[in-house]
């Protein structure tokens, strides 16, 4: 099962992306981080998410980009309070904290700028065979559409692999919510749009 969790910046579709994944009955929870901290406001976000985190026995695994190269981690990881058994099974779910990173960090990565397409072609694919092997995962993006700025051909760019990104996991996904002021608005559930 896939579920698309979107909201603007600080609208709470975090702490509604750990809450929704902790009240699951999924035993071994992992959260995959994407997030590179590169200057000190947002080393401050990543030490808020760990300690949102905190108590929820997750296990967290950081991939910036190459999301698959979670998959043996996740194989062979003992929390010490669950063991995978070198398998997966339908008690295990990813979290994907957040899709905005991912793709910023796959179009702009080892002092290149790749073109849109081949992000959204490359993050989908990933996607999906991340989901052939841990069929249960949620995953958390940012609704950056709804402002009027003006942005350089780049940011463009980014804005429009974000958007196809989003559009392709909403049509995969079998729930999708988007979380206005820390409330969670059902879009799609059991595969039907609402």
């Amino acid at each position: 099962m896939i579920t698309l969790i979107y909201g603007g910046s600080s609208s709470g579709k975090s702490s509604y992306a750990e809450d929704y994944v902790c009240k699951s009955n999924y035993k071994n929870r992992y959260y995959l981080a994407t997030m590179v901290p590169y200057d000190e406001e947002s080393k401050e976000r990543v030490k808020r998410h760990r300690d949102l985190r905190a108590g929820k026995d997750f296990v967290t695994l950081e991939h910036s980009v190459d999301i698959t190269d979670a998959i043996p981690e996740v194989l062979t990881v003992d929390s010490g309070d669950f063991s995978t058994d070198n398998r997966l099974s339908q008690e295990d779910i990813i979290l994907l904290e957040c899709m905005s990173n991912l793709v910023a960090n796959e179009m702009f990565r080892d002092g290149q700028v790749f073109h849109s397409d081949y992000c959204i072609k490359k993050i989908m694919e990933d996607v999906k065979e991340l989901h052939q092997k841990v069929k249960n995962i949620v995953i958390v993006t940012n609704n950056v559409f709804e402002d009027s700025a003006e942005y350089d051909e780049g940011t463009k760019d980014y804005l429009r692999a974000l958007g196809k990104i989003n559009q392709n996991i909403s049509a995969l996904a079998d729930e999708v919510y988007e979380v206005v002021v820390g409330i969670a608005i059902p879009i799609k559930e059991k595969g039907r749009v609402l």
